[in-house]
């Protein structure tokens, strides 16, 4: 399996960091692209850099229009945004493809291939909400970045676990990041 990762200048860089891991670990080639934005609080929030990215492959510039992933000739499973910028989201459900982040979602979109898109804002504007109908439409998956507490977490990497086990939930990627809703013993007398 094959997968795109772009992480955005949205709050949640962790979100796609952890992901990163979690897909390194399952053996998944993954293709990571980064914006300047997402970099810098990828920095901020967590104090990861490029160096840490580049430690589980190459890291594309978002600005590399040249990179393989903007062809829809280039063969992959699956693309990821997360987190996904209202800025990123608009112009994936518009089909402004003018970085590599969009055009590889577009080529996502394009060729019927899986897209997800872990969004991260609140609260929600009308155009943002139309936005997410706009790229529901086109056939990607819309997740926003909402974690559950069912699996009591007790730590923030619990949280953000639990997120990440949805998106490699929607990926087909088998894991243990959290406890599963499963019928209480309570309810079964």
């Amino acid at each position: 399996m094959r997968v795109i990762l772009a992480i955005t200048g949205a709050s949640g860089a962790i979100y796609g960091f952890r992901l990163l891991e979690k897909l390194h670990e399952a053996k998944i080639d993954v293709k990571t692209i980064v914006t300047r934005t997402g970099l810098q609080i990828l920095e901020e929030e967590t104090g990861f850099g490029e160096k840490d990215l580049s430690k589980f492959g190459r890291v594309y510039r978002d600005y590399d229009l040249m990179a393989p992933m903007a062809s829809g000739s280039y063969i992959f499973d699956a693309m990821v945004i997360a987190p996904c910028s209202m800025k990123t989201l608009g112009c994936v459900a518009n089909g402004i493809s003018s970085s590599l982040v969009t055009r590889a979602a577009d080529v996502a979109l394009k060729e019927g291939r899986k897209l997800i898109l872990v969004i991260r804002e609140t609260p929600l504007n009308l155009v943002h909400i139309k936005n997410m109908l706009k790229a529901a439409e086109a056939g990607a998956v819309v997740m926003p970045a909402c974690p559950g507490f069912y699996h009591r977490p007790k730590t923030l990497e619990g949280l953000v676990d639990h997120l990440v086990g949805k998106v490699l939930d929607q990926l087909g990627i088998k894991h243990s990041l959290y406890r599963r809703w499963e019928e209480s013993s309570k309810s079964k007398s």
